[in-house]
């Protein structure tokens, strides 16, 4: 008698999701590490590109769904760094608009590149590609339901 296999949980896709996202992280540092940048530096890198001249802690926080305290300490750093420059929106205003630089905007570049990742991803066919994009939004969309405001 064959035996089948018991029904993939719910807890099953949990585990699942976390090793990939655990998996991915430690590859995309790897990849990273010469660059002497981290990933999160880039979430919040490509945020400020996004939001162009909005890019203030304020709305980087909210794009990136992450606290003020931790978005200013990383700004600290990517401003150290050479990365990005705080200016002042009006001469005498206190709200500071965040720019990169041109080594800023060349980290970019470069982090869109990854041979590994693509290689990963090379498996799945365009058709598996669009379907896996929409599934993980449509995950990601009810999740946002849950984290608290």
């Amino acid at each position: 008698m064959k035996k089948t296999n018991p029904s993939v949980t719910n807890f099953d896709l949990w585990l699942l999701m976390h090793d990939i996202t655990h998996a991915v992280v430690l590859i995309r540092q790897r990849e990273l590490t010469p660059y002497n940048i981290g990933d999160r530096q880039l979430w919040i890198l490509h945020a400020i590109r996004n939001l162009g001249s909005k890019a203030t802690i304020n709305e980087i926080a909210k794009e990136l769904d992450r606290k003020i305290s931790v978005i200013s300490r990383q700004t600290a750093m990517l401003e150290k760094d050479g990365l990005i420059r705080r200016i002042k929106s009006k001469a005498k205003s206190r709200l500071l608009t965040i720019e990169l630089t041109e080594r800023g905007l060349d980290m970019l570049k470069i982090s869109r590149e990854s041979e590994n990742i693509d290689e990963i991803l090379s498996i799945l066919n365009e058709d598996e590609r669009q379907q896996l994009y929409l599934t993980l939004n449509k995950i990601l969309a009810e999740l946002k339901i849950y984290i608290p405001r």
